[in-house]
């Protein structure tokens, strides 16, 4: 069978997790050099297998062998299309707190921004753009956040009264660090992904998305949409949670790949995001982005994440933040980009695969129903660790 081009492109010879929605209930499966294996009936959750000293060798001594037709179930992930009575992929965690970093490049801190200049109001997008441009270009890029000459710059422009909020977490000591969404509501590729509509200007948000063990450990990596509303945020940024904890407002996957002999951070670095917009209006976008551009290390982010201070004893993913916003105009000259119903999302690089999602309201997408509760009844039901 023929590999769908959402997969990885090295998927046979690399270290992967997923889990798959069966008629029986939630499964953590890995694969391994392209062989499956199910690892419930040792672990339970992909969190407790995580957390375990080794989790690749976790692989070959508690997994079972199984068998598994990958391209069957992303497949039958898609919304449109599901059969219930065969598996789907779903979101590729569990019980992981579900993080994400914002304002780690300069391309998005400069339109967070655009967006608090603009309070909300996408018309002014443009000419604001150009006057922040103007007033302090693209050189952030090369800041040190944290450092005497990020303080240099932030006295600058405190003084000309062009100080704010998102340069503080972009170039200032501290990130800003927030829980994207609750545990279990993440949806996976093929899901409807939402947009509450109440807003007006709303956008995807391409990222990487580190996996973290309860030791603080990175283990891999994985892809995601931290779908976003800018006019909400643009408000105030008190309205965070307004604007990014939304039904299905979170998507990850397709799958995590797991660090391994030919997978490390530092490809995740070196990778380059793509993402694809798609509409029914035949309104087509197309940016990439590089991961590696990102204004502080993951390391450093997932440090400030995790530690003596802040404990997820069921790990975490964090998201790193995306390296752009999109502003092609959509219509209106000067009026930007905003999400339609209807939207085909998907954001991919080569080594991780690619996560597609179709945009709709957020109560036209599926409700969460299926949570830690049920999980750990489901577990139980079928005699499985918990």
């Amino acid at each position: 069978m023929t590999q769908p081009p959402a997969l990885p492109q090295d998927l046979e010879t690399g270290s992967f997790a997923l889990r798959l929605m069966t008629p029986e209930g939630p499964c953590v499966v890995a694969l391994r050099q392209g062989q499956a294996f199910d690892m419930t009936p040792a672990f339970g959750t992909a969190s407790a297998w995580f957390n375990t000293e080794d989790p690749l060798a976790a692989i070959a001594a508690r997994g079972r062998p199984m068998a598994l037709d990958l391209p069957a179930a992303l497949a039958n992930a898609h919304h449109a299309a599901q059969d219930p009575q065969k598996p789907w992929l779903l979101a590729p965690i569990d019980l992981q707190v579900i993080k994400a970093a914002g304002v780690t490049y300069v391309r998005s801190m400069l339109e967070r921004v655009i967006e608090e200049r603009c309070r909300g109001d996408a018309s002014q997008a443009e000419a604001i753009r150009a006057e922040v441009r103007g007033m302090i270009g693209d050189d952030l890029a090369n800041l040190v956040p944290g450092s005497p000459e990020a303080a240099r710059v932030k006295a600058a422009l405190v003084e000309k009264g062009w100080w704010s909020q998102y340069l503080e977490v972009g170039i200032g000591p501290d990130a800003e660090i927030f829980t994207k969404a609750p545990v279990l509501s993440a949806v996976g590729p093929g899901a409807k992904v939402g947009v509450h509509p109440v807003s007006q200007w709303s956008n995807p948000e391409p990222e990487a998305v580190m996996v973290v063990s309860a030791q603080g450990k990175i283990l891999g990596a994985t892809l995601g949409n931290d779908v976003n509303l800018r006019d909400v945020e643009g408000r105030s940024a008190l309205l965070l949670g307004r604007a990014k904890d939304n039904n299905a407002a979170c998507a990850l996957g397709p799958l995590i790949r797991l660090f391994d002999e030919g997978f490390t951070l530092e490809d995740v670095r070196q990778g380059e995001l793509t993402l694809t917009i798609t509409g029914r209006d035949g309104f087509a976008l197309e940016e990439t982005g590089r991961i590696g551009v990102i204004s502080r290390d993951p390391t450093e982010v997932v440090g400030q994440m995790i530690g003596a201070h802040h404990q997820y004893p069921d790990g975490a993913v964090l998201f790193l933040g995306t390296p752009f916003s999109p502003s092609k105009d959509r219509g209106a000259a000067g009026m930007g980009f905003t999400h339609h119903a209807g939207d085909v999302v998907r954001i991919a690089t080569p080594r991780l695969g690619a996560l597609e999602n179709e945009v709709d309201r957020t109560d036209s997408c599926p409700p969460w129903r299926f949570g830690i509760g049920a999980l750990m009844a489901n577990l139980a039901k079928r005699g499985f660790p918990q």
